[in-house]
């Protein structure tokens, strides 16, 4: 897929994030259409994936998301790259639905390996799937997202200086670095400090970049890819706007976790425009 069908993918999956959320008045828009560019290059050009899916991921790159809350946008482009039908979208969180408010494994969904919510938890698994990756000798990289708020949950860090001792190369983890959390900024909540001189302390190489620019996010992604397997595991600095592409939602933490009316709901879809690609 090229860069201007990758722009236009972005587009429709914000397109699902709004409906999906509306339609059952739940769910969390913010993080997830912030984070829209990132997981769309992701799976849709920098990861290499086998046809079908396994729970095992041998010999394929794999994923994993951290700050479950934000599954609107990951379900989207899961379905959108072939895991699933993309009609299933509409059962977002409805009972018995395959596509829970945080990811599970007991529905048993195609591109879901860990349960995810309970935050600060991804890091570990990552780690462990990265190391038994080497263990292996799979080559394949281990890909991870986090919230920047997400961090300030202390088994983050375990992790973090676990992958260091270990020499975990092959790992890339990337924080969302918005700023906002359920409860506020996050300077307010609780300030992170400078996460650079943070994880540049605990022995890991990294780097930066703006996460709601396509053409950035893709150069990004291929430097990241470009420092692995020295020795050193890799984090990404991702730089994004909470609510990104709907002007009312956009840098607020009020959008963390509520649903747009339906006026608000027209109002975004007229914003997004549609797409060659289709509502589901």
């Amino acid at each position: 897929m090229d860069t201007n069908s990758l722009k236009e993918m972005a587009t429709q999956v914000r397109r699902d994030i709004v409906r999906m959320v509306h339609k059952v008045q739940s769910g969390h828009p913010g993080g997830s259409l912030g984070c829209t560019d990132f997981l769309t290059a992701l799976y849709f050009k920098t990861m290499n994936r086998k046809a079908g899916f396994d729970m095992d991921g041998k010999d394929e790159d794999v994923f994993f998301l951290s700050n479950g809350h934000i599954s609107p946008v990951f379900y989207s482009v899961l379905a959108r790259s072939g895991y699933f039908p993309v009609s299933e979208l509409s059962t977002f969180r409805v009972i018995n639905s395959r596509l829970q408010g945080h990811p599970a494994t007991h529905e048993h969904l195609p591109g879901i390996r860990i349960a995810s919510g309970s935050l600060g938890q991804g890091m570990s698994v990552a780690c462990g799937t990265a190391l038994a990756k080497k263990m292996n000798n799979d080559t394949h990289l281990v890909y991870s997202l986090h919230g920047d708020g997400e961090l300030q949950e202390g088994q983050n860090w375990e992790a973090i200086m676990f992958a260091a001792h270990n020499k975990i190369d092959n790992l890339i983890a990337t924080i969302d670095v918005n700023g906002q959390q359920i409860d506020g900024p996050t300077d307010s909540v609780l300030n992170l400090g400078s996460l650079r001189a943070k994880f540049e302390a605990f022995g890991w190489l990294v780097m930066e970049m703006n996460g709601n620019d396509m053409d950035a996010t893709l150069i990004g992604l291929e430097q990241a890819k470009g420092m692995t397997g020295n020795g050193k595991p890799v984090v990404i600095l991702m730089q994004t706007v909470m609510g990104k592409g709907v002007s009312f939602m956009e840098g607020t933490h009020e959008w963390h976790g509520i649903a747009p009316n339906d006026k608000q709901l027209a109002d975004a879809l007229a914003q997004l425009g549609e797409t060659s690609f289709g509502d589901y």
